[in-house]
């Protein structure tokens, strides 16, 4: 494999702006995540008056001191809320990663009960069904953390009753496909909710604190006229002694956190996976604080993608597949901490040969079960009637058949632009990649805004025209709205707080995450669970 010489010159002027610009846009994402543990911390008082733990020192107990955590989707719902985005507190509701807990990898899902007494967000269900997808394609046991005051009834949507049916339904999935769910049931777990306790397999209570019940004193009043205390309509008590919902009764947080733990230790989860191989790799010889001043924050400059890989690749080695053939489409070999993993990125528009050879190398990939890689840089496919003759169409499709297709796990990173259908052909969102994470500067959206409003335009000067009438002032003013549209959504302050994205890193933790997601990924492909026609029942 040949090592990529550095092009990089980071006492640049250009390189200086990138990465000035790319450190505020990091810290532009640090602060909305502040925002939200400080949030949540508010609520510090209360708690302690309860003999409670906050949400995150719940997770923090949980997770085996020492180990990795991967947090997903911490911007989501970002806006939504409020459209103030200095008031605006994203995360959904939830906090949710992969993490370690008794020796084993598990996808965690806590209610952010410190915020609104844990009540649904916006993006809090899309992003627990997104949990949800995510441990039952990496074959991962689920944790909840539950605490929940429900749906908002001041602000009910019925779509998000029916849609939010979709998450009792995956819990039962789970389940049925082997893999453990395990809930602690810290606190309110009501109506509808209380299938998120009652669908898991076991289940820690906590004395005078769990509230499980379909209608709590005030509905049960409302449609019955019976008068009942939390505690004899739903109590930990209660639960653990005489319905049997409840399987452990535990004396507060601590202790709940401590049965958790145990349980995860005496399912012997790890029993048929091999012992992992010792990789030996170099790192690679680059300093990975040079990632932020590659990628200029104007997507119409030219990048070297290459220079990317140089700084994520074990030893910076990489074996290019059809150098010469496309050369603006790059694809090839790197490792990761010893993995093997293909690699497709762009150093522009997507042409003809380029959609072709990485439809080759993403079939090759297949054959040879390495997983892919997608770095995404391009403004799309190329235009024009030299292109349309040569098939542009046909062969770009071909690249698109081959990504929907493909047979190992897929991981995409924003980089730079991701336009129009090259964010098809590059693995978007919307083709299921098995983890999907941006850079702060990414951009994703149909074409850029300029184009946008070029293109309209022409269409309405065209219109104008036929009237016998052309008022330049309305066109002008027009093109300014359309790329003030285009450009306010396609920031990661937008795309991620939709879960268009797994979340938004740094890009100097890009080799970290990647050595995360390709293990959990290769655990994934080892590892067989004991499926079952039906999920775990309660007695």
């Amino acid at each position: 494999m040949a090592i990529i010489e550095s092009t990089v010159s980071p006492g640049s002027e250009a390189f200086e702006a990138n990465r000035s610009g790319m450190l505020a846009l990091i810290e532009r994402v640090r602060t909305f995540e502040r925002r939200s543990i400080a949030t949540s911390g508010k609520s510090r008082e209360r708690f302690e008056k309860r003999g409670q733990l906050l949400p995150r020192e719940r997770l923090s107990l949980l997770l085996d001191p020492g180990t990795p955590f991967l947090e997903i989707s911490s911007l989501a719902g970002l806006g939504l809320d409020n459209p103030d985005l200095e008031k605006s507190v994203p995360g959904g509701g939830v906090i949710a990663g992969i993490g370690w807990v008794s020796g084993i990898r598990v996808m965690v899902n806590a209610s952010d009960s410190g915020i609104d007494a844990g009540a649904l967000q916006p993006m809090g269900i899309p992003k627990q069904m997104r949990i949800h997808e995510l441990a039952l394609e990496n074959k991962l046991p689920l944790v909840q953390l539950v605490e929940s005051a429900g749906a908002n009834l001041m602000t009910y949507k019925v779509e998000e009753f029916i849609i939010g049916g979709g998450l009792f339904r995956n819990l039962a999935r789970i389940s049925a496909a082997g893999l453990p769910v395990l809930t602690v049931t810290h606190g309110s777990s009501t109506a509808g909710g209380a299938y998120q306790t009652g669908l898991s397999d076991y289940i820690v209570m906590v004395r005078d604190r769990s509230r499980a019940f379909l209608a709590g004193p005030p509905l049960l009043k409302a449609a019955t006229g019976e008068i009942a205390t939390e505690e004899e309509l739903g109590g930990a008590v209660m639960h653990t002694s005489i319905s049997g919902l409840g399987d452990y009764l535990a004396e507060d947080d601590r202790d709940a956190i401590r049965i958790a733990r145990e349980i995860l230790a005496n399912i012997d989860w790890n029993r048929d996976m091999p012992a992992a191989p010792v990789r030996n790799f170099k790192p690679p010889r680059y300093d990975a604080e040079e990632l932020l001043g590659i990628m200029p924050m104007d997507h119409k400059r030219p990048v070297d993608m290459k220079q990317v890989i140089a700084r994520i690749a074990d030893d910076s080695e990489f074996l290019e597949f059809g150098e010469n053939y496309g050369s603006a489409t790059v694809v090839g070999h790197i490792k990761i901490e010893g993995m093997p993993l293909g690699v497709v990125t762009n150093n522009g528009p997507i042409d003809v040969a380029g959609a072709t050879k990485a439809t080759h190398f993403i079939q090759a990939c297949c054959q040879s079960k390495t997983p892919l890689l997608y770095l995404n840089n391009t403004t799309g496919f190329m235009v024009g009637k030299d292109y349309e003759e040569a098939g542009m169409i046909k062969h770009g499709s071909k690249m698109i058949q081959a990504v929907t297709n493909a047979t190992v796990p897929q991981i995409t990173i924003y980089c730079g632009a991701s336009f129009g259908a090259g964010n098809y052909g590059m693995c978007g969102r919307g083709f299921h990649p098995r983890f999907c994470f941006s850079w702060p500067n990414a951009k994703t959206a149909v074409m850029g805004g300029e184009q946008a409003a070029k293109t309209m335009s022409i269409v309405t000067e065209a219109a104008m025209k036929r009237k016998g009438e052309v008022d330049h002032a309305k066109l002008e003013a027009m093109e300014k709205r359309i790329v003030d549209h285009f450009d306010s959504q396609m920031s990661v302050f937008t795309t991620s707080a939709r879960l268009l994205d797994d979340g938004v890193i740094d890009p100097r933790d890009t080799r970290e995450v990647l050595s995360k997601v390709l293990s959990i990924c290769r655990d994934a492909e080892l590892r067989e669970p004991q499926k079952m026609q039906f999920s775990v029942a309660r007695p």
